[in-house]
């Protein structure tokens, strides 16, 4: 596998952990978009392409978001979802981000570690330009 492009789209905005989109080809026949670019504690990574998670309505089946108190369709009350009281940070974190299912991902350390260089060079060459 080698990425053969990647094209780099920077976000405005300060206080905003989100520095830029990525999108790679790889081998020049396939493309992943929507790679964010984002200021982390320990420096920049990447975060693969995802989509939030939705739950059907017990009433009429339309898909709504997780932890939606109310159906956006027929106006229903939905199941509650139990929360800990005495959740951390952390593990308010840990639940948002179980909202959302990653669509594109690397499955070897070796293929993300090369993606996430690849790209984080390419965003390092956009910012020098600037």
């Amino acid at each position: 596998m080698e990425i053969t492009e990647v094209r780099i789209f920077p976000k405005e905005g300060a206080n905003n952990k989100l520095r830029a989109y990525a999108t790679i080809t790889i081998d020049n026949v396939f493309v992943v978009r929507n790679i964010k670019i984002i200021e982390g504690k320990s420096g920049l990574f990447i975060a693969m392409p995802s989509r939030k998670i939705k739950e059907s309505c017990p009433k009429c089946n339309h898909k709504n978001a997780i932890r939606s108190k109310f159906c956006n369709e027929c106006g229903a009350q939905l199941p509650a979802h139990v929360q800990p009281v005495s959740a951390t940070p952390e593990a308010e974190h840990d639940l948002r981000q179980a909202e959302h299912k990653d669509i594109a991902h690397p499955i070897t350390v070796q293929a993300r570690e090369y993606i996430q260089k690849k790209i984080l060079d390419a965003y390092q060459l956009e910012k020098d330009k600037k």
